[in-house]
């Protein structure tokens, strides 16, 4: 436990400052402070001294030079647990520090402004950096605080603990450091390069049993400071590489249904895809889909797991996984029975993932937004003279969502909320249409992720019983398109959305 006696404090951000400046002041602080922030101190009614008054020497070159001095730097990085340390600065005239409160210019938020290179110059922060540099070395003797975000739970911890924080806490300040200063001087590095630079923090949370394959090695990383889902392991054997591709797809799959849904995944592609009032009865369209493919699959689901969804699940063959929100006791109880079964609890409905997708290849990496892009049922276009009925709208803008999750060329065939075949991944259109189509029951609806650049699909699907269509538009063939449906009874809608998933 460190006791906080005496501080320094040089902030540009001075957001919660006085508050938390009042909070030491009731422990006795000794407080020491620069020019502007020392001046608000004292108008909220504090006691400060100035770093100048404290080195002997007056700020210098505009401001640049404030904090840069022994007596400064003596005091943040002395060890008082070292007996040499404390008799040197003793014998300096040095007092130690016990917490250091510091922000930097802000450099990021001036580029926004557009303003000149030497002005940029200006924003370049060197004390700042350099006093949360030597406390974060020093942490066990100096706390390093370094953003008003913090201010809260220190404060908390201070008044639980009479004036003292805990070593954990000065450790976590000071990783807290170290990641700062890194991002600021990879802001400052862009800019003077003039390129940009896209950095990630990977922070590796396990190790997996092996990657895609047993000979490749293979770990989860996640980005620091950034939203992933978390979940929790109820039950079964290790998470594999391939269980957290399908696991990808199975909960974003289901995330874009607000009914109770399941989804089944298998090698990161749908295999299954359920909409119904009862979760049951939505897991069990979902299997029907394709019961072959769906053995060993990963199994999502957007509602908590009652007895008669579990009861469905354990009669359908083997699945090596399943993800949803919760479970029943009686669930779990059914589950346990099967040891080697992974089940995942996570808050599915809750998560919206940020994130950049990137992926690596042989010329470098591709980096894009996240396909978050949702489709406005007001936007739809009805682009031919037959309007689809209420049931089969139901049923496209159901299959759209799934089309959004099928490798391109996608072509999903639903009808009533259940997903009756998938055509995914193929070169041609028409070749993923004859897939997706070869269970396909009159009245069934179609979507495609992308535009039909021949007439060929429509005629397939067509004599497959397909009387409505759903597809993004922007084809050259367009207006044939269209009048071939119109010539054959079938109503077509354009959403003016492509979702190729490559």
């Amino acid at each position: 436990m460190l006791k906080i006696r005496r501080i320094l404090i040089s902030v540009w951000d001075k957001r919660g400052l006085s508050e938390f400046a009042k909070t030491l002041a009731q422990f006795n602080v000794e407080m020491i402070s620069t020019g502007k922030t020392a001046t608000l101190l004292r108008r909220d009614g504090l006691i400060v001294k100035d770093v100048s008054a404290l080195t002997s020497f007056p700020e210098i070159l505009g401001g640049r030079v404030k904090t840069l001095h022994p007596k400064v730097f003596g005091g943040l990085l002395a060890n008082k647990k070292h007996p040499l340390h404390m008799e040197e600065i003793k014998n300096l005239s040095i007092e130690p520090f016990d917490m250091v409160v510091v922000n930097f210019y802000p450099f990021e938020e001036k580029l926004k402004e557009k303003i000149g290179f030497e002005e940029m110059l200006e924003y370049i922060d060197v004390g700042g950096p350099s006093m949360l540099r030597a406390a974060a070395k020093n942490f066990k003797n100096v706390a390093c605080v370094s953003s008003p975000n913090q201010y809260k739970a220190l404060t908390e911890e201070l008044e639980k603990n009479k004036g003292f924080l805990s070593e954990e806490t000065l450790k976590k300040l000071a990783e807290e450091v170290f990641y700062l200063t890194k991002e600021y001087d990879s802001c400052i590095y862009s800019y003077f390069k003039g390129k940009e630079f896209l950095n990630l923090s990977l922070e590796k949370v396990a190790a997996l049993r092996y990657g895609e394959n047993p000979h490749q090695k293979g770990s989860l990383y996640k980005v620091i400071n950034e939203k992933h889902l978390e979940f929790r392991k109820i039950q079964g054997k290790e998470i594999s590489f391939n269980n957290l591709l399908d696991l990808d797809t199975a909960v974003s799959m289901v995330r874009e249904l607000n009914e109770p849904a399941a989804a089944i995944v298998k090698h990161a592609s749908l295999c299954g895809v359920g909409v119904d009032r009862k979760l049951s009865l939505a897991y069990r369209k979902a299997y029907l889909t394709d019961t072959l493919s769906s053995f060993g699959g990963i199994i999502s689901l957007n509602r908590k797991v009652d007895r008669d969804s579990a009861h469905e699940i354990m009669k359908s063959e083997f699945k090596e996984c399943i993800i949803a929100p919760g479970y029943s006791k009686e669930a779990l109880k059914m589950f346990s029975a099967k040891k080697n079964f992974v089940v995942l609890e996570a808050d599915i409905e809750g998560f919206y993932a940020s994130l950049k997708s990137i992926r690596t290849t042989a010329f470098g990496c591709l980096v894009q937004d996240s396909d978050a892009l949702t489709l406005d049922k007001s936007a739809l276009k009805v682009v031919t003279k037959k309007k689809p009925s209420g049931r089969e709208l139901k049923d496209l803008m159901f299959a759209w969502k799934v089309a959004k999750f099928v490798r391109s060329n996608a072509i999903v065939v639903a009808k009533n909320q259940a997903v009756l075949g998938i055509g995914g991944g193929q070169p041609s259109r028409v070749g993923a249409a004859k897939i997706a189509l070869a269970a396909a029951t009159r009245s069934a609806v179609l979507a495609s992720d992308g535009f039909f650049p021949k007439e060929d699909s429509i005629k397939f699907a067509y004599r497959k019983g397909i009387r409505a269509i759903i597809q993004p538009g922007g084809s050259i063939k367009d207006k044939d398109i269209i009048k071939l449906c119109d010539a054959l009874g079938v109503s077509m809608l354009f959403t003016g959305i492509r979702h190729f998933r490559h």
